[in-house]
């Protein structure tokens, strides 16, 4: 692959846009936190219930703190690349804007997710799987039906950003073709994928897809599903989003108290090695002096583990580089990391599953989201399959017209039903099925 094509500012409508203080990738971030979508994120759950006295995370400031650690992962990637022999002047001008490309996909990575995290995800599968939508799998072709029945974020925020919804512009955001690459994780669908859990785009985007995959010059593996290589920036978005998840989600679980300040102390100090940070740790001996406050002390401790980090995967990449440009690197840059960050990575890993993914708090929000947005499935399913019954029509007038389908098939029906659902926020869900359901 090539950084030419790689980086090409042509946007997805084939349209080109005036300059003008922004570059062409400048503008893609604008478009994404100006947008609705993304603004819905400050109420869908990240992993802890919403809101709260302490203020824990939620997908928005998830999604601005990846855009932060991306763009500077690109950056000093970009600054190790200028100094490479094989990267002429005009590769070197498209490089400079990596990290507004990196940020832009960082922002834009979680906006397919619905409510109640990614125990919305299994609701809306579960629908589909063991719920009243299993009798309409045979009237479905198996590719369409692995869309709904494994319902994946990640192909969702592809649709989101491609997809002309009904009274809304072709293309959708009509983002570059850079930034929209920069963000498939999973470069392959549904259907057929083998034991890959993800999956990227729809089958009612695969044309946009492959579209995509060939301005960019990606490496077609597999012609048949299709599959393509990763674009290289990817494994940039995927780190980003690998640290700030596990790291941020230790710092919230010792805000609520679920980690005690002992236990949170000695996981993010794995981080550091006894011998190459010899430095930082007086550094943080004298900081401690000073600064007395739990929080503020933990914050701090926080804020070198994911500077280690950042660092640490910019090198990483460029160790891997010939593989990633050949599209045969095939995992991300954090399992790669030395022995000692891989250890600490996996006993955060082994303690947020054990003590935070499982407290009761985080249990009853994914049992929420079980009931709530199974309700909502099978209530708007059933109107969409019997729309001339006058309470269906009634359902059916609640769904705003840029979900209403533009073809009357079985796919695009159900897919109206799951781009509604999939869009709402935590509250609205909640306050919609409660009067749906007379509560």
């Amino acid at each position: 692959m090539n950084w030419e094509q790689l980086l090409s500012a042509q946007r997805i409508t084939g349209s080109s846009t005036k300059t003008d203080i922004r570059s062409q990738f400048q503008r893609d971030y604008d478009r994404i936190i100006f947008s609705s979508p993304f603004r819905r994120l400050q109420n869908k759950t990240q992993v802890f219930p919403l809101p709260g006295s302490v203020f824990v995370h939620n997908r928005l400031t998830h999604s601005l703190e990846v855009a932060s650690l991306g763009r500077s992962i690109a950056n000093s990637v970009a600054q190790k690349l200028f100094e490479r022999k094989d990267i002429d002047s005009k590769q070197k001008e498209l490089l400079h804007e990596s990290g507004s490309i990196v940020s832009a996909a960082c922002l834009a990575h979680d906006l397919g997710n619905p409510p109640f995290g990614h125990a919305g995800e299994k609701a809306i599968s579960g629908f589909f799987k063991d719920g009243m939508g299993k009798e309409l799998k045979p009237l479905m072709l198996p590719q369409y039906w692995a869309d709904l029945e494994e319902f994946e974020g990640n192909a969702n925020a592809f649709r989101i950003l491609t997809h002309q919804f009904k009274g809304r512009r072709k293309g959708g955001f009509a983002l570059t073709n850079a930034t929209l690459a920069a963000m498939m994780k999973y470069p392959y669908p549904s259907y057929n994928r083998g034991q890959r859990k993800k999956y990227g785009f729809f089958q009612s985007e695969k044309e946009s897809f492959i579209q995509l995959a060939t301005q960019c010059g990606l490496i077609c593996t597999d012609s048949q599903l299709p599959a393509y290589a990763r674009h290289p920036l990817v494994f940039l978005v995927e780190a980003a989003d690998d640290i700030s998840y596990l790291i941020m989600d230790i710092e919230d679980a010792h805000k609520l108290r679920i980690l005690s300040t002992q236990k949170t102390e000695y996981l993010l100090r794995l981080f550091l090695h006894p011998i190459d940070n010899l430095e930082q740790l007086n550094y943080i001996q004298r900081t401690y002096q000073e600064v007395t406050d739990t929080n503020e002390r933990i914050a701090f401790l926080r804020a070198i583990v994911i500077n280690i980090l950042v660092k640490k995967v910019a090198e990483i990449f460029h160790i891997h580089y010939t593989d990633i440009m050949q599209g045969s690197f095939n995992q991300s840059l954090v399992s790669a990391l030395p022995e000692y960050l891989n250890k600490a990575f996996e006993s955060c890993s082994q303690i947020s599953v054990e003590e935070i993914y499982r407290h009761p708090s985080v249990v009853k929000i994914e049992l929420s989201g079980f009931k709530i947005l199974g309700g909502l499935m099978e209530l708007f399913t059933e109107a969409t399959l019997k729309p001339d019954k006058s309470y269906h029509r009634k359902l059916l007038s609640l769904i705003p017209i840029q979900f209403q389908p533009e073809s009357q098939d079985m796919y695009s029906r159900l897919q109206s039903v799951v781009d509604f659902v999939s869009g709402m926020t935590d509250l609205y869900a909640v306050q919609l099925y409660q009067d749906l359901k007379g509560m």
